[in-house]
């Protein structure tokens, strides 16, 4: 077996770690604080190709694999991880399920404007009553002439204030239940739709994340992503991108956590020497260092077989319980290594830690990951 990244795997994550360092790090405080990221940032990565990472060339899209995506998302999450977010929620949900389940008139007629920044993506599955249970949603869509007409609301929608296209899942055959479920795409203005104010985070606040309804919200047919009634089958087959997505934003917040308590604890002395060289600190930054080379070993292992057209559902459940478990663990230590400094604002750890801690529930809790995981071996 080869670990090594290819020249292409490393000439993006490189350029993407350049600009990480560069405009999101530096920044990184104030967007949290403030709970936005300026458009200008949005408007720059997209300008680098950022907005269509795996969109094909034709329609204007950077058109690369999964594993050398996964290597940028992970050094954006070490920049930013609400910017990462949402960037990640734009690929790997809202530009490939169009891709996927797209006809080829919602592909050219979308693609090029999700993939140049001229819109984003935003896609609405949970609700304040459906989250792991993503089946019993209860948002509907009435045939209406040519027309959907959905009723509803959404709720935790990332993208949700900035985005220009929605991806909503919805009831067309409301007795059927989760085989009853299609995703519709819905255009920011849609008469019927509206807008919720920010939702106050604990962490990810320069995230955008809202709360979606619509009444009497009206949309042509011509919208529905996929089959009618078959919209619980692209969200499933979808999941697994966001958690390989998710898994490389768990390494990234890691490794930045880790980068900043070995700083830290060679800076900080105690007793008169660096507290690095006490075994207490030293043997953490060593237990740091072997669960984030793990959680990224597994996160590319899930890529890698997506892009080569392996089944790897379980493997990125796998990936993103690790890595999200591990990035709560590492940055818990590196709090601990900073002492008081780390529960100061004023240290970026502080923020890591806040950050951290959604990776365990969106995209499928640690919990959800089990049950995936458990049946895979008992079946």
């Amino acid at each position: 077996m080869d670990f090594r990244l290819s020249e292409d795997n490393e000439l993006i994550r490189d350029a993407a770690r350049e600009f990480a360092e560069k405009r999101l790090f530096p920044n990184a405080e104030k967007f949290d604080e403030e709970g936005d990221i300026p458009h200008e940032i949005y408007q720059e990565l997209a300008e680098l190709g950022y907005f269509g990472m795996m969109v094909p060339e034709k329609y204007g899209g950077m058109e690369l694999d999964n594993l050398t995506y996964i290597c940028a998302m992970e050094e954006f999450a070490r920049g930013c991880a609400g910017a990462m977010i949402s960037l990640s929620v734009h690929n790997s949900l809202v530009c490939e399920a169009i891709l996927q389940y797209g006809t080829d008139e919602q592909k050219e007629k979308y693609l090029p404007k999700l993939a140049s920044g001229e819109i984003m993506g935003a896609y609405c599955l949970t609700e304040p009553n459906s989250g792991t249970d993503a089946g019993s949603l209860k948002t509907t869509a009435a045939e209406s002439g040519d027309n959907f007409v959905l009723n509803g609301t959404k709720t935790f929608v990332t993208n949700g204030g900035i985005a220009g296209i929605y991806l909503v899942f919805t009831l067309t055959s409301k007795e059927a239940g989760s085989k009853g479920i299609s995703c519709i795409i819905v255009e920011k203005d849609t008469k019927g739709m509206s807008i919720g104010a920010k939702e106050k985070k604990m962490g990810l606040k320069g995230s955008d994340t809202r709360e979606i309804s619509f009444d009497d919200c009206e949309v042509p047919q011509s919208n529905l992503l996929g089959e009618r009634d078959k919209g619980f089958k692209i969200a499933l087959s979808l999941l697994a991108n966001g958690r390989i997505g998710v898994g490389s934003q768990a390494v990234g917040i890691a490794q930045a956590a880790y980068e900043e308590a070995i700083k830290y604890s060679k800076e900080r002395e105690q007793f008169g020497q660096p507290i690095c060289n006490f075994q207490a600190i030293a043997f953490k930054l060593a237990d740091m260092k072997v669960r984030i080379d793990a959680s990224r070993l597994l996160v590319h292992r899930a890529a890698w077989l997506k892009d080569n057209d392996m089944p790897h559902s379980t493997e990125a459940s796998v990936a993103k319980l690790y890595a999200t478990q591990s990035a709560n663990w590492v940055c818990n230590e590196a709090v601990q290594i900073h002492g008081g400094y780390g529960y100061i604002k004023e240290y970026a750890v502080e923020r890591y830690f806040r950050d951290a801690r959604v990776t365990e529930i969106y995209e499928g809790t640690s919990e959800a990951q089990k049950i995936v995981i458990s049946r895979a071996i008992l079946k």
